[in-house]
């Protein structure tokens, strides 16, 4: 007997093209999120046959379904569904202004919208935190030590904080309350430390871009600089640490990662610097990022 609301696989010219552009989004949000199918399953409570069919273009999904989905990838159904929800005249009207200007229009806008909006920060005082972005295996942590204690300031890792702001370790967080209450305290132990570091090097987690709020708030109190490696680095410098869960029980991994940094490159890429740590020894890296970042910081050299 089939499942309820599972649908069978069809041939690819009989399936609807709202479908599957919902599974393609789906697809790209999950991505986002850097979670497996199963692990997003598990975390919506949903089924992972049922999430199969629908990221393949062939689920018809109820809006329960839907809302335990969003929930976990932090977006609106709206966003999931690919319309947007018009909350009053004036944001009818905001949208259609920004409708179809290019991604350097829309930066523009966001900067000038943050500036009205949010408390300011000079230019100078921006570029006395660094902020490392990227995925894991990039180089953020030994990198960012590195350069902390070149400039003689603190190093701070955003992932630990989160655990003393919370008083348990981040698995603890995702365990007992949810990735909706990680967010709420990744954004508190980021606005924690931006108070109380006037001058640091910051490393973040590769999934700080998930969430816009305090993504915005990362690019508009830090100098942001954009660690990238290839698929392959990534994956070898993080089994080289001893962790060796990227390949645990999942043979698609290097599929997997390929996926979420595609998914999250166009996030990433709103550092104001990029730097590519590809086939490069972590003293040729530091020293080929200090000379990125000579005219660009506000630090003692």
């Amino acid at each position: 007997m089939t499942a309820p609301n599972v649908l069978t696989e069809s041939p690819e010219e009989e399936k609807d093209p709202f479908l599957v552009a919902l599974g393609e989004r789906l697809r790209a949000l999950r991505s986002r999120r850097g979670l497996t199918r199963k692990a997003l399953a598990k975390l919506a409570n949903v089924s992972e046959r049922h999430l199969a069919n629908l990221e393949s273009g062939v689920g018809n999904a109820t809006l329960q379904f839907l809302r335990q989905l969003t929930a976990v990838l932090n977006c609106t159904l709206a966003e999931m569904i690919g319309d947007e929800t018009a909350t009053s005249p004036e944001w009818l009207m905001i949208r259609e202004i920004l409708r179809g200007r290019s991604d350097e229009e829309l930066a523009k806008a966001r900067s000038t919208l943050a500036g009205m909006f949010e408390a300011p920060t000079s230019e100078i005082a921006r570029r006395q935190r660094i902020a490392l972005v990227g995925l894991r295996g990039a180089g953020k942590s030994s990198l960012g030590r590195m350069l902390a204690d070149y400039w003689m300031v603190p190093f701070v890792e955003l992932s630990r904080h989160v655990e003393t702001i919370a008083g348990c370790s981040v698995a603890e967080i995702h365990a007992l309350y949810g990735p909706g209450a990680y967010r709420r305290y990744e954004y508190r132990a980021l606005e924690d430390i931006i108070q109380r570091f006037p001058r640091a090097v910051i490393a973040t987690p590769g999934g700080i871009v998930s969430d816009p709020a305090t993504f915005n708030l990362l690019l508009s109190h830090c100098y942001t600089v954009w660690l990238k490696a290839s698929p392959r680095e990534h994956m070898e410098r993080v089994l080289a640490q001893g962790d060796t869960r990227p390949m645990s029980g999942n043979r698609e991994a290097m599929e997997d990662l390929k996926s979420i940094l595609e998914s999250r490159a166009a996030f990433y890429s709103k550092a104001d610097r990029i730097f590519d740590t590809s086939d490069m020894t972590q003293e040729n890296a530091f020293f080929g990022l200090m000379e990125e970042l000579r005219d660009d910081v506000q630090l003692p050299a």
